[in-house]
């Protein structure tokens, strides 16, 4: 039959033993071919078991698709050694091998172009250390497997298509290794990719993962996954489920569409999210079990929950790191719980928050430093005994109640702030403890820190202000409080702190008791509030103004004008008349150029003049003063001044208030809210508007009166190579490190190649060159058998950062 017959193509080398022939069987010109010959194959079905144990090359004479093979039983193509196959179709039925069977040591098999449409026990399997590749090849198998690699195989797939498998679409055990790059795995069951046993590893880039029954990847049994730039999406289990010390690391990757939870970690695995993002999940984006088990991710966006549970679980001993993350639009965001289960959190967002940003209880403890929680019902709420951590340097503003501690939690927060509270920033009761250092309650329309039922909280040069009731209050005895300030202490005297019945908080914790604090005799006496106090002299705010580094004509600008408002007050005492001065400012330069400092303290020397009741500064942007309605903008543009009143109102960037192509924008409306603000309370606010040189001029001009109320602009220079080279110093004396003479000159050098675009960094640069050389001299002397002290404190010059290529 003229339909089957094939065709054998000698190669070059074997041309002068025989000729080219034509057999009507594959088996036949199989047997005959020799290694480097080509296999060329009529249009037809093949009922044959094919086997390819020479290096030899199969293909269809006619093109894709035309060359069926079809066995009516076993395994229609077996491969055991470096033979390629271009463009066929492999069938077959068979439920208890494989369509197409790699195995062997010798076999180093190239699939292209291929398509595997069977009902076998598997696709396509690679075993018993064999190698494969597979470009453009599309297996589908809706009885088993669609891909299975096995026996230490090793396995390359290139933009192949695996769908409609009845179990895994790939399934990686037996310490096999599989790489896929830009393909489609799609309607299996049971998972898209699994992962098992030690010394398995699968490695997908440009992947993605969906309409899949089960999970997405389901790693196990120390098996090792690497996902980069993958989707998985559309599954109806979870996108990762992670089990027995296996390790999936994701780079660049996109969970969304999850039924479930995003990430299942449990029996000691390892998760390691690397800027990826995770979305419309069901139940939780990270749920994290078990002593040993731990999950890591590093500038990563987790948002919009499409359920009622917390974004993040963490229990049972297990471990968790976010870096440089954001956490949004969530009912609950971060629950840590169990004794043993710990979460360290470190320069990371959480906005719109339906219930709580963080929950510690039953023993487990969290670490937060510089992280931002905006929008939430709950800041941070440690529920029972055994439940702390440390806070540092984090900030929650646009909360129901800030801080929670209850039942005997402990917490330690330093130096941080709870801004715009609507019950209390801080409240504490039901035999809660927690440290509280320097931190800061402000702008709330309820209590500053409220403490009930005699906990022994401690306070320690904490300040409240301008709170809706009191800044501080205390139901029975029991807090140990130094050196705290309030703004609603009378400065004549210092007052114990106030006591008062109280609405209960929101979340449902127990309401505070009534007793008032007089009430019966005390066995502790009532903690002292002082009042906030009066701002440094002039002199020392003028001090620090010359000791910053450059900004000479800066300096001189801001003296003019504290000596003109200087002069003109004795001359009003005088009985003379005064210059009329407009003290609002519009700053012009670079980032890092020091506008902010100099804000600050011009609002303090101004204060200690007698010009601003307080002299503290407000700093905003475009986001908290533009909305996202017509009347919106004018709220909160009011609310910003408002905040400002009696110090200094600092708008960053101010230009994008009045965009290029912003004919409807709402920053016009800000615009048009301030003008008339200032007018309307010339003597209770200073306004400096901040902002790139060009880009401030066409600010001025986007309002008549605004040119007019902004009379003076003071412009920040960039920092010379040497004004860098003395910041650096600066920081090095500040952290205790000492410059060698040749680093100074290394450094010097190294600020002179720096490129001065728009986004330079002036002394933000600085400061970042320097931390760069700590990091690096911390690695250098990690190497060294017994540093010394000169060692530990000596930067050379290999420690500059490396330049960029």
């Amino acid at each position: 039959m003229s339909e089957h017959r094939v065709r054998v193509t000698q190669d070059s080398g074997s041309r002068w033993r025989r000729r080219a022939g034509e057999y009507q069987t594959l088996a036949e010109a199989l047997a005959a071919a020799e290694p480097g010959d080509t296999v060329t194959v009529r249009p037809g079905v093949f009922r044959e078991n094919v086997l390819l144990d020479k290096a030899v090359t199969l293909l269809p004479a006619e093109g894709p698709g035309t060359v069926r093979i079809d066995p009516p039983a076993g395994v229609p193509l077996t491969v055991t050694a470096a033979a390629t196959v271009r463009d066929l179709v492999i069938e077959g039925f068979n439920s208890s091998a494989a369509a197409v069977r790699i195995e062997g040591p010798e076999a180093d098999a190239t699939l292209i172009g291929c398509r595997v449409d069977t009902h076998s026990a598997v696709g396509v399997e690679v075993a018993d250390q064999a190698e494969a590749r597979l470009t453009g090849c599309t297996v589908s198998n809706p009885s088993g497997l669609g891909l299975r690699l096995r026996g230490g195989a090793t396995a390359r797939f290139e933009e192949c298509e695996i769908t409609e498998a009845g179990q895994a679409g790939l399934a990686v055990l037996e310490g096999a290794t599989a790489r896929l790059n830009r393909c489609r795995l799609h309607h299996t069951v049971g998972a898209g990719v699994l992962l098992t046993d030690p010394g398995t590893l699968a490695e997908l880039t440009g992947c993605e993962l969906y309409e899949i029954k089960g999970s997405g990847v389901q790693a196990e049994a120390r098996a090792v996954g690497r996902l980069t730039d993958c989707s998985v999406h559309r599954v109806t289990g979870n996108g990762l489920t992670l089990d027995t010390e296996a390790e999936l690391h994701l780079v660049d990757c996109r969970l969304h569409e999850l039924p479930e939870n995003a990430a299942d970690l449990r029996d000691r695995a390892t998760l390691t999210l690397e800027r990826s993002t995770v979305r419309a999940f069901g139940r939780g984006a990270l749920s994290v079990w078990d002593t040993g088990t731990s999950a890591t991710a590093t500038s990563c966006v987790i948002e919009d929950s499409t359920g009622d549970y917390p974004a993040i679980w963490v229990s049972d001993g297990a471990r968790l790191a976010l870096t440089d993350c954001t956490l949004h639009n969530l009912p609950d965001a971060l629950f840590v719980l169990d004794r043993d289960s710990r979460a360290t959190v470190a320069d990371t967002s959480f906005s719109e928050i339906r219930s709580s940003a963080v929950s510690v209880s039953s023993g487990a403890s969290v670490a937060l430093e510089r992280c931002k929680v905006r929008s939430a019902g709950t800041g941070l709420w440690f529920r029972d005994h055994g439940s702390g951590g440390l806070l540092t340097d984090c900030e929650i503003s646009d909360v129901a109640t800030g801080v929670i501690v209850t039942k005997g939690a402990d917490p330690v927060l330093r130096d941080c702030v709870v801004r715009g509270s609507t019950e209390a920033a801080v409240y504490v009761s039901a035999q809660g403890r927690g440290s509280f250092e320097d931190c800061r309650a402000v702008q709330g329309k309820g209590f500053g820190f409220h403490v009930i039922d005699g906990c022994r909280t401690a306070l320690t040069r904490c300040r409240a202000e301008q709170n809706g009731r009191a800044g501080f209050e205390f139901a029975e005895p029991g807090p140990v409080v130094e050196a705290c300030t309030s703004d609603d202490v009378a400065a004549a005297s210092t007052a114990p702190a106030r006591s008062a019945a109280a609405p209960a908080p929101a979340e449902n914790v127990p309401g505070p008791r009534t007793a008032q604090l007089t009430s019966s005799p005390a066995l502790v006496a009532p903690p002292q509030i002082a009042p906030i106090p009066d701002c440094r002299p002039a002199d020392e705010a003028l001090a620090e103004l010359d000791a910053l580094i450059g900004l000479a004509t800066v300096k001189q600008e801001v003296r003019t004008l504290i000596d003109l408002i200087s002069v003109g007050r004795r001359r009003r005492q005088a009985g003379l008349k005064a210059p009329s001065l407009r003290r609002h400012l519009v700053f012009t330069g670079s980032p890092g150029t020091g506008k902010t400092t100099v804000a600050r303290l011009y609002g303090e020397i101004l204060a200690s003049l007698g010009v601003l009741q307080r002299g503290h500064l407000v700093e905003v942007a475009r986001v908290d003063l533009v909305g996202e309605h017509i009347g919106s903008t004018a709220i909160r543009t009011q609310a910003a001044f408002d905040q400002a009143r009696g110090g200094v109102l600092f708008i960053d960037e101010a230009y994008t208030l009045a965009p290029e192509d912003g004919a409807r924008d709402f920053g016009r409306e800000a615009i048009d809210t301030l003008v008339k603000l200032m007018e309307d309370h010339r003597d209770e606010v200073v306004v400096i508007v901040a902002g790139y040189t060009a880009e401030m001029e066409r600010f001025l001009s986007s309002n008549p009166g605004v040119s007019s109320r902004f009379s003076r602009t003071i412009a920040f220079p960039d920092y010379t190579d040497a004004e860098l080279l003395a910041i650096a110093r600066t920081q090095a004396v500040e952290h205790e490190y000492q410059l060698a003479e040749a680093t100074e000159q290394a450094l010097l050098g190294h600020f002179a190649t720096l490129h001065r675009g728009p986004s330079f960094g002036n002394g933000r640069t600085a400061r970042q060159v320097f931390e760069t050389m700590i990091e690096r001299h911390a690695m250098r002397v990690a190497q060294l058998p017994d540093p010394s002290t000169e060692d530990l404190q000596l930067l050379v010059p290999a420690d500059l950062p490396l330049p960029r290529g």
